[in-house]
């Protein structure tokens, strides 16, 4: 003869939780002799089909499951031991909204009204996104306006041909700058190109390389025109150049790049023009204690063309074919012109030509000119 199934009454509970929420325990305990037989089902009546978990004697049984709880309900192993027969149901949605059912064996235990909300009701969704779009479309004006002072990576290209007096590498800003700020030109190796501090120039504070050859206006705090001013360029000066603005304590104010490309000096002559004139300018202080020295390396091998050194030329260490081809001014060292005037340029002259500036072994500056002699077939 079957035994009654216990009278039991019937528990309601109602939770309430968020969208988004990691998890939820749905409650549900009940004690029997005859437990470990038992099967469990947790269900919702409004939705097909129905189970949300079940559980049996063998373990979970999930063939039956709706499609919206996979891999996000579970059970305590021992449960059916237990009697502890909570449901944990993860990654909470609006669509978990609903009452569920405890059921053992047919029997309804316990009934868990779960209602989950939004975390931001629509409105809020709606003015967050309002106010988002709102912030980054004044941002966005904000930063366009005054992009050219705060774009770190922001490059201009200036191409020049060797030999030009000077180049100008440009770089503006509209913002006000503060009196004591201090501006700071550097190429790619971080050498001082130009410094301004404290409302004047620092040639002491400049790499030799560039000594006397830069210039920068003399109210740039005021007009915000920071404009590098770099003399005799060579395509030895091509590099990307930065102009930092620091404040008193070191902040950069603005950082801006220019990118200077110098190129070959190209110089043509008739092929029976008596002399040309192969330009190159320095500053007369590189030249103290230095040698200068011109040689063509294109085409055929390289040969020395002309050699200046300790206040002299050194005819000994040139080309036999050059010894009384070539010339250089004689006051070089006070004017800094280095040209060389070479003649009869048609007679192995057309080439590529170096000029480079030696002191104690380092190449401190050079230049490279093309001679093209028009009707001369060139190697």
């Amino acid at each position: 003869m079957l035994s009654a199934a216990p009278a039991v009454s019937l528990q309601v509970s109602a939770l309430q939780m968020f969208e988004g929420d990691q998890f939820v325990l749905l409650p549900c305990k009940f004690h029997s002799l005859d437990q470990n037989n038992a099967t469990v089902v947790w269900s919702r009546s409004d939705l097909s089909p129905s189970t949300v978990h079940k559980r049996g004697p063998e373990g979970d049984e999930l063939t039956e499951q709706n499609q919206l709880y996979r891999s996000r309900t579970s059970m305590k192993t021992d449960a059916l031991e237990t009697g502890d027969l909570n449901l944990n149901l993860t990654h909470l949605q609006l669509t978990d909204t609903g009452t569920y059912t405890c059921s053992r064996d047919g029997l309804r235990l316990r009934d868990v009204k779960l209602q989950v909300k939004e975390l931001f009701p629509m409105w809020a969704k709606i003015l967050l996104g309002v106010l988002v779009f709102l912030v980054l479309v004044i941002s966005g004006g904000v930063f366009y306006h005054f992009r050219h002072n705060f774009m770190t990576g922001y490059k201009v290209k200036v191409e020049e041909d060797s030999g030009v007096e000077f180049v100008l590498l440009p770089c503006r800003t509209t913002v006000h700058l503060p009196k004591d700020a201090k501006v700071e030109w550097t190429d790619s190796c971080s050498n001082k190109v130009h410094v301004y501090q404290n409302r004047c120039n620092k040639p002491e504070k400049q790499s030799r390389f560039y000594r006397n050859r830069t210039k920068v206006n003399e109210d740039l705090l005021d007009s915000g025109d920071l404009s590098l001013t770099l003399k005799h360029p060579t395509r030895a000066d091509t590099d990307t150049y930065t102009c930092s603005v620091f404040s008193r304590r070191r902040h950069v104010l603005m950082k801006k790049q220019v990118e200077l490309q110098v190129k070959d000096c190209q110089v043509e002559v008739e092929e029976g023009a008596e002399s040309v004139l192969l330009p190159f300018k320095a500053p007369p202080e590189l030249l103290r204690g230095a040698k200068v020295v011109w040689w063509r390396y294109e085409p055929g091998p390289v040969l020395k063309v002309r050699v200046y050194e300790t206040g002299s030329e050194q005819p000994k260490e040139l080309e036999q074919l050059y010894r009384t081809k070539t010339k250089m001014s004689e006051d070089l060292l006070r004017s800094g012109d280095l040209s060389l005037t070479l003649n009869r340029p048609a007679d192995g002259g057309p080439g590529r030509y170096r000029c480079g500036v030696w002191r104690q072994g380092k190449l401190l500056m050079w230049t490279t000119v093309l001679l093209h002699v028009k009707g001369l077939l060139q190697c």
